[in-house]
């Protein structure tokens, strides 16, 4: 099931007209230079009443420069249809600019606060739904660390066919053109595929724009549209400042693909999957290079089996539950020792969710179902004034609509 994406703005305004509290509006005219009034001649007698009516109410601006703005009122002059704000706003509230007119018990700060309560009350109950390609099987290790932004596996599967070239094996060393400040060495301890891994010391007097490569036998990866590759470095990295080239002439002095590698933590191998920008161009590789772009310092790089792969050939298969499990404490996907055999040296797949995200700003949607946070969200107003037979009613709705949850909450949780 998929459920609406609202925004924290849309939810708020459904809350209000639940509660009879709001009044929507726009401004008519412009209001002073200092950003302290409001005018909108749709506040008449039926809106406003009589001179200092709306006085204490809650102004939230929804548009313009201002957009976001609550204020209080602190006078309401009726012939003028002017709201004196207690503090300025960010700047002239000029005509046009929309805005919620809120009545005085239901601060609009405190409709957040109940919204993300009502996100807290479906956490385990329901999840943001994820899938993640970031593992790779290697047939040595039997724990993978579990990316963030995961908080309960479902199911574990495994890419076990993809159309793909390989580009080089890194079993031996870049020798087209070297810079001075790389020193190579294959690596036959520290690898993921194959014999050895390339294993790069930069040295501290490395600048931007310093490269090694290497010739390769001319290579059409015309149809393929990913580069996938093993990397790790002794120094965290953020994206782009190690980058691999892919060219039609030799040296890679005008690359056709430049492939900026994913951020990296440190001394740690990983694998990155980074689509090909130009693939219709790539008909003739015969060079391929590693890119220093920015000064991370002294540091050791290694990479390994890089290769191009196509998406849409790929078909996968499910492991069995009971050849993985989660150690929560760490953070790690467990494969039993069977489970990574079955594995081998293939992509894996994580098919799960992660928990709601609390709502931080008004353009911000919804990862729980809008009935629930609404219904909630009123029943929690409607209490905190002591009107706890509406608030009854409203919570009733909302505990009808958790049970119409496509609940994830069967996987293995991970936090």
């Amino acid at each position: 099931m998929v459920f609406p994406a609202r925004t924290r703005e849309q939810l708020r305004t459904s809350i209000g007209y639940l509660l009879n509290a709001i009044y929507v509006s726009s401004a008519s005219s412009n209001g002073n230079a200092g950003g302290t009034t409001l005018v909108d001649n749709t506040l008449t007698a039926d809106a406003a009443g009589f001179d200092d009516d709306l006085n204490g109410k809650w102004v939230v601006v929804t548009s313009g420069g201002n957009d976001g703005n609550i204020r209080r009122i602190d006078d309401y002059d009726g012939a003028s249809t002017t709201a004196t704000l207690r503090t300025a706003a960010t700047g002239q509230i000029t005509s046009g600019m929309t805005y919620e007119l809120w009545d005085e018990e239901f601060p609009p700060t405190s409709i957040h606060e109940f919204i993300n309560l009502a996100v807290d009350e479906a956490t385990d109950a329901i999840y943001d739904p994820v899938e993640d390609l970031s593992l790779h099987g290697d047939r040595i290790d039997v724990r993978h660390d579990i990316p963030s932004g995961i908080s309960i596996i479902n199911s574990v599967w495994f890419r076990d066919y993809v159309k793909y070239t390989d580009i080089h094996l890194c079993d031996r060393k870049f020798d087209e053109t070297t810079d001075s400040d790389f020193t190579q060495v294959l690596d036959d301890e520290d690898r993921k595929e194959g014999a050895y891994s390339l294993r790069l010391t930069v040295a501290s007097g490395a600048s931007a724009g310093d490269r090694v490569t290497d010739s390769i036998n001319s290579l059409d990866i015309s149809k393929y549209d990913y580069l996938e590759f093993w990397f790790k470095t002794t120094v965290t990295t953020t994206a782009g400042q190690i980058q691999i080239l892919l060219d039609d002439t030799a040296g890679a002095g005008s690359p056709l693909e430049t492939i900026s590698i994913p951020a990296t933590t440190a001394d740690t191998w990983t694998y990155h999957r980074v689509a090909l920008a130009n693939p219709e161009l790539d008909i003739a590789i015969i060079s391929v290079g590693v890119k220093y772009t920015s000064d991370i310092g002294a540091a050791v790089l290694w990479f390994d089996h890089i290769k191009a792969t196509e998406e849409r050939s790929a078909t996968w298969q499910k492991l069995s539950a009971q050849q993985w499990r989660i150690d929560r404490a760490n953070r790690d996907l467990v494969l039993t020792p069977t489970g990574r055999d079955y594995i081998g040296y293939k992509l894996i797949r994580l098919v799960g969710g992660d928990k709601p995200d609390r709502l931080a700003s008004d353009s911000t949607s919804t990862q729980v179902p809008d009935r629930f946070i609404v219904n909630y969200a009123t029943a929690m107003a409607l209490s905190a004034v002591g009107d706890h037979t509406r608030a009854g009613h409203f919570m009733q709705l909302a505990e009808r609509a958790r049970r119409d949850f496509t609940s994830m909450s069967s996987g293995r949780k991970i936090s």
